[in-house]
């Protein structure tokens, strides 16, 4: 295992390197492959039949809730989700998608949890988000306060500029960010600007001037790049991939460790440029507080059966996404590292809540 560092740093990067980039460790998981080591007790009593036993037997609708704007990472997969649910046959009733944007998810956080208790038709895509908010204290609740069902995957990050822009690498960027943080204005969503800062702390800059722009999610980020507001963003892989490929956005780096392939296939690492930070940004399915064991348990068992199809794991290639799930005891043990690691890493770009 790489022993990752940055400027200051070295402690806080080699942990946060090791939680959240190789979050499959234990698995040597692929955008093909999980891994499903944590089992529930009461696993054996979800099914996804439809026969009476079930506690979705009525066939009422589910809602799943991307919590920000059509076009970010939740709405790509939530969608993607209800394709695999669809096309598979894997559930017996319908499963609507809506987006419920508004403060980096903290808006439909919110609402899970202070209007949902207990219920079992309304589950959420979450993600890193759902602790770095709070640590911001730009939430009231973390993940601590709902249900978490199930890790689904990494996604890593990357910089892109627009086609014509003078930035030719991502150490141009950082350089001139480094000499005059307020001259170049930078697309992030809040969970998104970490990564960024860590890139900046790393090269010697002032990770707590860095010009931020705040977007709700990809669509948004994307429009700001097109239109010339933004000289620069970060987002996850999948926000920006249509526009890479048509050649209207450059990547200049991605916060994996080891290139990855088919878009990005030429797109170097920060590593490979000489700036030791990697990155990845975990995304799973969340209930409210209080939901019943068994509906916890029917939605594992589909989400499991979910990523291990073809359709999944064409979308999971397409979108960049490495299939890392997890549930039970394993998933709750890892979200409580990850929350640790967060916390060092908001404390060194000085993001934490006083």
């Amino acid at each position: 295992m790489k022993i990752l560092k940055s400027k200051g740093s070295s402690l806080f990067i080699v942990f946060l390197s090791v939680l959240l980039l190789l979050v499959g460790c234990s698995s040597n998981s692929s955008s093909s492959t999980i891994t499903t080591t944590a089992s529930t007790s009461n696993e054996g009593s979800a099914n996804t039949s439809g026969n009476d036993e079930s506690v979705y037997a009525d066939g009422k609708p589910v809602t799943l809730v991307a919590p920000a704007s059509p076009g970010s990472g939740w709405d790509l997969t939530a969608r993607a989700l209800v394709e695999v649910f669809t096309k598979e046959q894997l559930v017996d009733f319908p499963v609507p998608v809506i987006n419920e944007a508004g403060a980096t998810g903290a808006v439909s956080l919110s609402q899970l949890v202070t209007a949902n208790k207990g219920g079992v038709d309304k589950i959420s895509v979450t993600s890193t988000p759902i602790m770095s908010n709070y640590l911001r204290g730009l939430s009231d609740y973390s993940y601590e306060d709902v249900t978490m069902i199930a890790r689904l995957m990494t996604e890593y990050y990357t910089v892109i500029v627009p086609k014509d822009s003078k930035y030719q690498t991502l150490t141009d960027l950082l350089n001139e960010i480094k000499e005059d943080p307020k001259s170049v204005a930078i697309g992030a969503s809040g969970d998104d600007q970490l990564p960024f800062a860590l890139l900046v702390d790393a090269v010697g800059g002032d990770a707590s001037s860095i010009n931020f722009i705040s977007y709700e999610g990809g669509g948004e980020i994307t429009n700001a790049v097109l239109n010339g507001d933004i000289k620069a963003a970060m987002s996850g892989i999948s926000e920006f991939t249509a526009q890479i490929e048509s050649g209207e956005f450059r990547a200049l780096a991605v916060t994996s460790e080891e290139r990855l392939g088919g878009v990005m296939a030429e797109v170097p690492t920060a590593v490979e440029l000489g700036i030791d930070v990697t990155f990845g940004n975990w995304r799973g399915l969340m209930g409210p507080p209080e939901m019943p064991q068994d509906a916890v348990a029917y939605w594992q068992n589909v989400i499991e059966k979910t990523l291990q199809t073809e359709t999944w794991k064409d979308l999971a290639a397409k979108n960049q996404w490495e299939t890392t799930f997890m549930k039970g005891e394993e998933f709750q043990n890892y979200l409580d590292e990850a929350n640790d690691a967060y916390i060092k890493g908001l404390e060194t770009t000085n993001q934490l809540k006083k």
